[in-house]
């Protein structure tokens, strides 16, 4: 059997303090945390070596000032070749937009000209073979071979004919439509890689302090990886946890009262979120006092400029404003209802 001293200790610090604080009926509802700052991490969006570093950590820098820069010789690469590609698509849009050229028509027209003689040459020959082969004088076969050569190339004439108007009515629709949409998927991949390659200069999405660099000079940061941490907005906020027997009073929007550790004076700020759930043991395992060991986290932003220039893992203390609460209509009994 476990002594009572040690299974408290088990609940951590952070909620005992809390506890102990929000335990003195006489002071204003209040908890316990540290100070902190809203947090964006700029991850690796290739797997490339870091060659050069503009800032240090600490330092403040505005939206848009580069922070460090990737190797950009395999990204630049890629995207050489498919500008290249985009524009060997462009090229063949405008060869088909354009049309065969004058050449190949008047090459088509010449070749019609030499099937149409070809076949007036064997029609006449056929003809004058046909009253020879009612003489027999010269043999069925002949007459035969004659009539297939007129015939083919009547078929020839039809062939060069149809080339001809193939050519003079120029291309098709769907074939520019197909080079349209072959040029537009060329240029949205070498647009994509432009992209990539401008991500390898990492620099500031917003205004803030550097807060880590986790890589150095050389080192190769796997993608996804965190190249920078930055701690951004106007103010800090206190994170602190909101022990279980006030948190009914606790609103998100309603008034508090930040006191730093170090500063004597207390910055008033807002309850700007809350969670739901508790941060320790779920409500459902505990009962009766225990459930007074439960606590929920909260931040409380801090609204005065002066706390601009706080720095992050301050411990806090946050009292909270009372709570508006609406007056309780007391419903009549039964025994009153039945009351004459």
């Amino acid at each position: 059997m476990s002594h009572p001293i040690k299974r408290h200790f088990r609940w951590g610090a952070p909620l005992l303090l809390a506890l102990a604080v929000s335990a003195c009926g006489d002071e204003s509802p209040q908890a316990l945390g540290t100070l902190e700052w809203d947090r964006i991490t700029l991850p690796a969006p290739a797997a490339e070596k870091v060659v050069r570093i503009d800032v240090r950590e600490g330092q403040r820098v505005a939206a848009g000032a580069r922070l460090l820069q990737l190797e950009l010789s395999r990204t630049q690469s890629q995207l050489n070749a498919l500008q290249a590609q985009a524009r060997q698509a462009g090229d063949a849009l405008a060869e088909l937009q354009a049309g065969p050229r004058s050449e190949a028509i008047a090459q088509a027209r010449a070749q019609l000209s030499a099937t149409q003689a070809q076949a007036a040459d064997a029609r006449a020959y056929y003809a004058r073979l046909q009253p020879l082969g009612r003489q027999k004088l010269v043999a069925a076969s002949d007459v035969d071979r004659a009539r297939a050569a007129a015939g083919n190339a009547e078929a020839q004439v039809r062939a060069a004919q149809a080339a001809l108007l193939e050519l003079e009515r120029g291309t098709r629709s769907e074939r520019i439509a197909q080079g349209e949409s072959a040029l537009a998927a060329a240029q949205a991949q070498a647009a994509t890689q432009q992209v990539n390659l401008q991500k390898l200069d990492v620099v500031a999405p917003r205004a803030g302090v550097v807060d880590s660099l986790p890589y150095k000079l050389g080192d190769q940061a796997p993608v996804g990886a965190p190249l920078a941490v930055m701690l951004v907005g106007a103010a800090p906020y206190a994170r602190v946890y909101v022990p279980e027997p006030i948190r009914a009073n606790v609103r998100i929007g309603q008034g508090a009262r930040v006191y730093v550790d170090g500063r004597a004076q207390a910055f008033a700020g807002r309850v700007r979120a809350i969670r739901s759930d508790p941060n320790f043991t779920p409500y459902y395992a505990l009962t009766g006092e225990d459930a007074a060991r439960l606590s929920y986290l909260a931040e409380v932003e801090l609204t005065a400029r002066a706390a601009a220039d706080l720095p992050a893992g301050l411990p806090v203390r946050v009292e909270f404003d009372p709570a508006r609460s609406e007056p309780v209509r007391a419903e009549p009994s039964q025994a009153s209802e039945r009351r004459p």
